[in-house]
């Protein structure tokens, strides 16, 4: 840690801590820490999942969660108003808040407000800046309590909180904060075009903790799907939600011929879990699956290791909303497992058609039904998508060859070490 000196902490604003579908934040947390960098992690939201990561474990830093609902806590939010007031940039906090509040009339929007009073009434003692992890509403708390307080803030943009708000916002945002860094390229030129400074906007991936997913032992594809005793075994990790195209994953694997062997487990949590498994049992497919629900990151991993083939058919839902570069693709290569998935969004910085993997049109079922038909009657192919992918994984998103990129940002002076990754 750094010697306990005044304004040597960085203020984490989160929406939501512990959680585990955030488990990349989580590692970039832990990783900063062992840099040197002091945190005083701060959440939106009292946690909701039942079990952590163990990667929470480590995790030196204090949290500090705000009303959640300002009904819920009125006392605190007059006391900190009463305090904050008299700030010098309370004033100008209030504006951008009033400009913001009449071009979205919503409740949220009041929430982030009297949320923002509260952090700034209660800043961690110490704070030299604020780092917010999503653009839409842990940015619009850091940015009013940041001009409340006169400190910098700065931001990490990822995939919902970019394509779900409306593009005036982001610029303002882009506009007025120091920094900001975003985990794909995709995400990266569409910011820039947003921002008076495109220079603002950096890349960088959040890669993978190589050292939580140490490599796959040596795996062998050889089940062709011929063998009733010997199934290729399908997976998939995600929640059951719009973006994920799990409707069209079910459509797919109905398509399949009724003489090829496989068997498709899912490992996640969500909201259209119920519907999914109705729609399974419409298209007589639940004889060949398995829902595990939540697991643990030991049984995921197991659970990777015992499979052939990983597919995820992202898509853009209806609102906007979409993957970035979900992690979980490459924790399946890192376990050699063969991947199919879709060209939404960043997933082809990872995936190479057709020489790590397979990647199809969204919402197309019959492509993704063929990817995956592929993808089971041949596992020489398997073998040798796998064996690209780990190479790339390892070469361009290994966690460890970004995180000084980000603890620079912060300040801290690293050694770069000498990569290929760009920039």
């Amino acid at each position: 840690m750094l010697n306990s000196e005044p304004q040597n902490v960085i203020t984490v604003v989160l929406k939501g801590y512990p959680r585990l579908s955030e488990t990349f934040i989580a590692q970039e947390l832990l990783a900063l820490e062992k840099k040197g960098l002091r945190l005083h992690l701060i959440s939106l939201r009292h946690p909701t999942d039942k079990t952590t990561h163990p990667i929470h474990d480590e995790i030196q830093a204090p949290v500090t969660y705000l009303p959640e609902y300002l009904y819920q806590e009125p006392g605190r939010i007059w006391r900190a108003w009463k305090k904050v007031r008299h700030f010098p940039g309370y004033k100008k906090a209030k504006s951008i808040w009033i400009r913001d509040f009449l071009r979205g009339m919503t409740s949220n929007r009041g929430r982030r407000f009297g949320q923002a009073l509260v952090l700034a009434a209660e800043m961690p003692e110490g704070s030299r800046e604020l780092y917010a992890h999503f653009l839409h509403t842990p940015a619009s708390v850091a940015r009013y309590a940041a001009h409340m307080t006169g400190l910098d803030w700065s931001c990490s943009a990822h995939a919902k909180d970019i394509w779900t708000s409306e593009e005036w916002e982001l610029s303002e945002k882009l506009d007025d904060l120091k920094w900001l860094v975003t985990c794909t390229s995709f995400n990266t030129n569409y910011l820039r075009k947003l921002a008076s400074n495109p220079e603002t906007v950096s890349l960088l991936y959040h890669g993978l903790d190589l050292s939580r997913f140490p490599a796959a032992p040596d795996k062998n594809h050889i089940n062709d799907g011929r063998d009733a005793a010997a199934p290729v075994k399908i997976i998939s990790v995600g929640r059951a939600v719009t973006k994920k195209g799990y409707d069209d994953l079910l459509e797919a694997l109905a398509i399949l011929p009724d003489d090829l062997q496989w068997h498709f487990t899912h490992i996640g949590g969500g909201g259209l879990m119920k519907d999914l498994k109705r729609q399974a049992a419409e298209l007589g497919l639940s004889d060949r699956i398995t829902w595990r629900g939540a697991l643990s990151q030991k049984d995921v991993l197991e659970n990777l290791q015992a499979s052939d083939i990983f597919v995820l058919a992202s898509r853009i839902a209806e609102d906007g909303d979409r993957d970035g570069l979900p992690n979980v693709l490459m924790e399946a290569q890192s376990q050699k497992v063969a991947v199919v998935s879709t060209e939404v969004s960043a997933i082809p910085e990872l995936i190479e058609n057709g020489e790590s993997g397979l990647l199809v049109p969204q919402r197309d079922p019959r492509s993704l039904a063929a990817a995956l038909e592929n993808m089971i009657v041949f596992p020489a192919k398997r073998q040798a998508f796998v064996d690209r992918g780990d190479e790339i994984l390892r070469q361009k998103f290994d966690a460890s060859k970004w995180i000084d990129r980000l603890a620079a940002k912060f300040g801290l002076k690293t050694v770069p070490e000498k990569t290929d990754i760009p920039s």
